[in-house]
Formats: C-alpha cells, sequence, structure tokens
C-alpha cells in the first residue's frame, strides 16, 4: 500500500491502522524528520500485532519510507524510479498529502496559489501518471483519494485550496470512468483535528502556524481514519466524514440561498 502525506494528520492514522495487518507500506511524505518517527511507530504496532513478532520488517512485513515533495516533479520522479527498479506495485494507493490556506482571494500572490495547486493537485497527478505502467497492466488497483468538504463549494479564505479539491474530482472521476480495473474513492472530511491549518499558509506565503478553534473541535483523527478504511474496504465511490459542518453540503445541494447566506457567516478559523 502506497500512503502519501503519511507524516501527520490522516495519512499518518491511516498508516497506524494498516499497520496492524500484514500490509507492506509505503509511505511518502516531505517532513523526512516526521516521517522517520511515523515508521517508528507503525513498526512498533506492527510488532504488537503480529502472531510472529520478529517477522516484522521481513519484505512481507515492510515498512519503507521515501521522501517527496509534490511541489517539485524531480523529487516525485526519483520516487517512481524507485518503485519502478524495484518492480513494485500496489493494490491500494492513498493520496492524502495536502497543504491548506487562510487567506482572502485577492489578497493571496499567484505564487501562492501556485503552490497549493501543485501540492494539493498537480503533485498528485503526477504520481500517478508517473505509475501509468502500474494503472494500465490491468491488474485492480483503489485509489483513495482525500479532498475535502471545501472541495465541494467555496469557502472564505480557502480560495485556491477549495480550487485544488474541486479538481481532484474532476480528474480522478475521468481516470476511474476510463479503466475498469481503478476503483477510486473519495474520502470527503469537514473539520478534523489534525495539525492542518498550523502548517497552512498566508497570502504572502509565511505559515499560519496557528490551530483553529473549528479545527481543534474537529472530529479525532483516529475515528476519521477507521472511517475512511471502512469506506474504501467497501468499495464506496464517496465518504463523508465529520460532523455537523456536513450539513453544509446538503444545504448547498437542496437549498443554495441559505448555504451562501450561511457561508458567510461561519468562522473560518
Amino acid at each position: 500500500m502506497l500512503i502519501t502525506g503519511a507524516g501527520s494528520g490522516i495519512g499518518e492514522a491511516i498508516t497506524y491502522l494498516l499497520a496492524r495487518t500484514s500490509a507492506r507500506l509505503f509511505l511518502l511524505d516531505r517532513n523526512w524528520e516526521r516521517l522517520s518517527a511515523v515508521k517508528a511507530k507503525a513498526d512498533e504496532i506492527r510488532k504488537a500485532c503480529l502472531d510472529f513478532p520478529e517477522e516484522a520488517g521481513t519484505p512481507d512485513h515492510d515498512t519503507r519510507i521515501f521522501h517527496v515533495d509534490f511541489t517539485d516533479s524531480a523529487s516525485i520522479d526519483t520516487v517512481v524510479s524507485a518503485f519502478i527498479s524495484a518492480d513494485l506495485s500496489f493494490d491500494y494507493i492513498f493520496l492524502n498529502a495536502g497543504i491548506s490556506q487562510r487567506a482572502l482571494t485577492l489578497e493571496t500572490a499567484f505564487e501562492v496559489d501556485r503552490k497549493i495547486m501543485e501540492t494539493n493537485f498537480f503533485g498528485p497527478v503526477y504520481l500517478i501518471k508517473g505509475l501509468s505502467g502500474l494503472l494500465k497492466s490491468g491488474f485492480p488497483v483503489h485509489l483513495a483519494i482525500t479532498t475535502s468538504i471545501s472541495g465541494l463549494f467555496g469557502f472564505p479564505l480557502r480560495s485556491a485550496y477549495c480550487a485544488s479539491k474541486h479538481a481532484l474530482f474532476g480528474f480522478f472521476e475521468s481516470l476511474a470512468l476510463e479503466n475498469d480495473n481503478i476503483k477510486v474513492t473519495f474520502l470527503i472530511p469537514g473539520r478534523i483535528n489534525t495539525p492542518i491549518s498550523k502548517s497552512a499558509i498566508l497570502g504572502d506565503g509565511a505559515t499560519y502556524a496557528k490551530m483553529d478553534s473549528g479545527q481543534a473541535g474537529g472530529m479525532d483523527v483516529n475515528k476519521c481514519a477507521r472511517i475512511a478504511l471502512r469506506a474504501v474496504a467497501k468499495g464506496k465511490r464517496r465518504q463523508l466524514i465529520g460532523g455537523k459542518e456536513l450539513l453544509m453540503v446538503y444545504i448547498k445541494k437542496y437549498m443554495p440561498p441559505l448555504f451562501y447566506l450561511l457561508a458567510k457567516r461561519i468562522e473560518a478559523t
């Protein structure tokens, strides 16, 4: 199983749950220190869960980590080349890597818009195209794409973030429709208690470096990961994950005027 964004948040939580199984894990993240710490914890979990702990770390029960920066195509090329050289294939690919935003649309530098799109959309797309040989082989592959309810509508201070998440739906749904062997599950979280707001970027490219109150009060990330894995196991096409904020999805669909009224009033941070 290939997991991007495994160094924190939802990707990290999914990693720990999968470490309880015999699946080989290939973890990608741009933060090497965090990724190394996640691998160490995943290995400990695996040893505790396996019937024969001494098998942990063997090829059949392996956890490998790779540094990758989704804003750098050369970084992605290096990882893809390693996979191809080792003749690796993946039954499941979890695409979690992403960066958020805290800035008004017209006060966000275009370079910031580009960085968000590179990280959240073009990077994952470039990775998947690099693995096109695997995807065109005809063997079943299940892609789990972590998007956001912000990918279903616009929201203040999130223009580029919303755009990047909207784009994921269009690209990967098209991919699945074109290839019978590719199944796609869109994981659509609302407010989940992860550090994503701390790494969000401001209009000038600086780091927001704060924990939003809404984020802090969101669903526990481990519960989110459990719901996500159940949805993937059941082969669902879409899975909303979160609390009362998910009501906005239905309000937008069935009562658009109310949505536009509420969206301007909801605290964006």
